[in-house]
């Protein structure tokens, strides 16, 4: 009876969380952590743990597509976790080789033209591995619609420490001159394709960190971040959808936020600055609360009171 009265409140909660979800972020990212405490606290090993997180995957990768986020990356093995015991390993590397295969020969990801990347130090991986990643990605290279990406053997500072020594080597042979070097230089370095900058991590398990995770993606986007409890394994679409929600609430602080700046600059900046501040709190005038949203005349005021005194500040420096 318990166990029939929760899977109703789930239930409607998930609707409830639904209705209130109004946009989806373009690019989430994922820790999939807790797979191995999963399996330990059913009395199963390792691989178990892993083989039903790999079915959580599959459903949260269906998640996305459903309310249109167009990017998803997943943290499925990292440089430290060479450190685990070989029997471990193996068994995951065994794993991700008939997953990999799987997905690829997948109707729904040529149906949805999903692309499958992996990113990270691919090299150091098992040879069965590496010719499963060609293969995934070879048979679905051509798509668009929908990006997955993989980190295998990822490391996000060694990436970024990679890179750094690319722009160095370019400046030391004078193909790079240092005054120039942009975002672009960098990013060029860090994947052999392009990435999107991150807009929600998630990470179950209980733990409250992104461990090295897209540090260049997610942190200079100010992407926000949903912790959860759930291991990995037992992560649900409620879960999945309140990660959106705090996404949704982190893009609509930001839109406020942006509004209230705007506001208070438009009685002292220049003419050119009011112009662009007016078309921010115009935008976002709506994300304020009620009491803090300028009626139209209100800003035509401040705007007109503004060209006013720039005016006759011009006239008297003439």
């Amino acid at each position: 009876m318990k166990r029939w009265l929760r899977e109703r409140v789930d239930a409607a909660y998930e609707r409830l969380l639904s209705r209130e979800i109004s946009g989806a972020p373009t690019h989430v990212a994922v820790i999939q952590d807790g797979n191995r405490r999963y399996a330990r606290s059913n009395g199963d090993d390792a691989p178990e743990g892993h083989r039903e997180g790999a079915k959580t995957t599959e459903r949260v990768l269906e998640w996305c597509q459903d309310i249109g986020v167009e990017e998803l990356t997943l943290y499925t093995f990292s440089t430290e976790n060479f450190n685990r015991p070989d029997e471990q390993n193996e068994a995951l590397f065994d794993l991700l080789c008939e997953k990999l295969h799987e997905f690829a020969d997948a109707d729904r990801v040529h149906e949805n033209e999903v692309c499958i990347r992996a990113i990270g130090e691919t090299e150091l991986l098992p040879d069965r591995v590496q010719h499963a990643i060609e293969y995934a990605e070879r048979r679905t290279q051509e798509y668009d619609q929908f990006v997955l990406n993989i980190a295998l053997a990822y490391g996000g500072r060694s990436r970024l420490l990679e890179a750094a020594r690319g722009v160095a080597e370019d400046v030391e042979q004078g193909d790079l001159d240092p005054a120039e070097i942009d975002v672009e230089d960098i990013e060029r370095r860090l994947y052999d394709r392009p990435i999107r900058d991150v807009d929600l991590i998630i990470r179950p398990a209980g733990e409250e960190r992104t461990s090295n995770f897209l540090p260049w993606h997610a942190n200079g986007n100010e992407a926000a971040v949903f912790f959860c409890t759930p291991y990995w394994p037992e992560f649900s679409k409620t879960d999945f959808l309140r990660g959106i929600r705090t996404y949704e609430h982190r893009a609509e602080s930001w839109r406020r936020n942006r509004a209230r700046r705007a506001l208070a600059l438009l009685g002292a900046v220049s003419d050119a600055e009011l112009a662009e501040a007016k078309s921010v709190v115009e935008r976002f005038r709506d994300s304020l609360p009620t009491a803090e949203q300028p009626d139209p005349e209100e800003l035509e005021t401040i705007q007109n009171e503004q060209g006013d005194g720039i005016d006759s500040s011009s006239r008297a420096a003439d």
